[in-house]
């Protein structure tokens, strides 16, 4: 068995693995914008942890609900990071198959297709999350309407 591929056949490998390659920049940057929702939920957190032992009444309840709210939204975000990179790690696997498969002369089109299939599937399951835990945050921006000052007419 010969280890010494043509360059042809390396640059043709190259090419086929360009796609993967694209899609593992894309992740890359779909990480990006997750983790600093994480770590803007994270800080906002850390700040009303820090009002929580003050406050009473109306106010302390509020904290607490939000601290909730918080909680369940770094849980969720965090899924979804956890997902988008597991997608990573089966592209990367992908674009390492091409190449050992292509070095090594070995016949692992299923096992690329496989592991394609599997980090779009993770990928989706990662954006799926990302969009449950956006809502969350829509859905909880509510300015008090005591705060809104609003005229009666």
């Amino acid at each position: 068995m010969e280890f010494a591929p043509v360059l042809s056949t390396v640059a043709k490998t190259i090419q086929t693995a360009i796609a993967p390659v694209f899609l593992l920049a894309g992740i890359g940057a779909i990480l990006n914008v997750m983790v600093g929702r994480l770590a803007r939920i994270v800080d906002r957190a850390r700040d009303l942890e820090k009002l929580h032992p003050a406050s009473i009444g109306p106010e302390h309840e509020r904290h607490v609900f939000e601290l909730r709210l918080l909680d369940r939204r770094i849980h969720v975000i965090n899924t979804a990071v956890f997902l988008v990179v597991l997608a990573a790690v089966a592209n990367c696997c992908v674009v390492a198959m091409l190449f050992t498969a292509e070095l090594l002369d070995l016949r692992l089109g299923k096992a690329v297709a496989i592991a394609f299939i599997l980090s779009m599937v993770l990928l989706i399951g990662g954006l799926m999350w990302f969009l449950v835990e956006v809502r969350m945050s829509v859905r909880a921006i509510r300015v008090r309407a005591e705060l809104l000052e609003r005229t009666r007419q």
